[in-house]
């Protein structure tokens, strides 16, 4: 595993967002634009906000990357546990970006499960049938989950759907998240996980048997183009 252990959380938020930049720079460079999937969270948050200083808004060409979800819990899209309400918020209420390139995942009036298969749609329109993402940003939570992974859940065992929607009985509410095997297509991927609350998952995603359906950030692939940011307190 590409891992980076930082002495300050400070660092770690300025190489992720001078990776975004990189990365944003390459791939438009090559293709004309740059297809990401972002996460929600506390690390997220304080990315995006970064991004959007001038320091960093001003290296990158907005209207040329288009913004998906890694996940996102069904509710509507100015609640306060959005993910996309914080994106928005801290990022792309802030920077030019074009509002067509925009994917927030929910939509009023329509059923979870049902919009699991619209996602899918608007990625493979952008996408193709290959569906490799530029870049997703992933957290992982104390339990090891990552995305709306959560271990003991069917969706740890889907194979063919690039998107899935459940009832996540634990949080009382559902869920909507990309699928492993779509993930695992990115080009580029950055874990963002730190804090003394993370260590026992991280050491055994790291250091422990192979066991998704208890750790399911086991489930993604530490290729090449995987990174994952952390600190000393996660990593021990």
């Amino acid at each position: 595993m590409n891992i980076t252990v930082f002495e300050d959380l400070d660092k770690l938020y300025r190489k992720a967002a001078d990776t975004f930049v990189d990365l944003a720079k390459e791939s438009i460079h090559k293709n004309n634009r740059f297809v990401v999937a972002l996460s929600g969270g506390s690390s997220p948050k304080a990315i995006f906000t970064l991004l959007a200083t001038a320091e960093y808004a001003e290296k990158i060409e907005w209207n040329k990357i288009y913004f998906f979800w890694v996940d996102e819990r069904w509710v509507p899209l100015d609640h306060e546990k959005s993910n996309a309400r914080m994106t928005f918020e801290t990022l792309l209420n802030r920077v030019p970006v074009s509002r067509d390139h925009i994917f927030p995942m929910y939509k009023d009036g329509v059923l979870p499960e049902d919009y699991a298969g619209a996602y899918e749609m608007q990625i493979r329109k952008i996408l193709g049938n290959e569906g490799v993402f530029d870049f997703i940003l992933l957290g992982m939570g104390d339990d090891g989950h990552t995305a709306s992974l959560f271990p003991g859940e069917n969706v740890l065992d889907e194979k063919e759907k690039w998107v899935s929607a459940y009832y996540l009985k634990s949080q009382d509410m559902f869920r909507i998240t990309l699928t492993a095997p779509l993930i695992n297509k990115a080009e580029n991927i950055l874990v963002v996980a730190f804090g003394e609350s993370k260590k026992h998952a991280l050491n055994e995603v790291l250091n422990g048997a192979y066991n998704p359906a208890l750790y399911p950030m086991q489930l993604i692939n530490q290729k090449e183009g995987f990174q994952f940011f952390t600190d000393e307190k996660a990593k021990g």
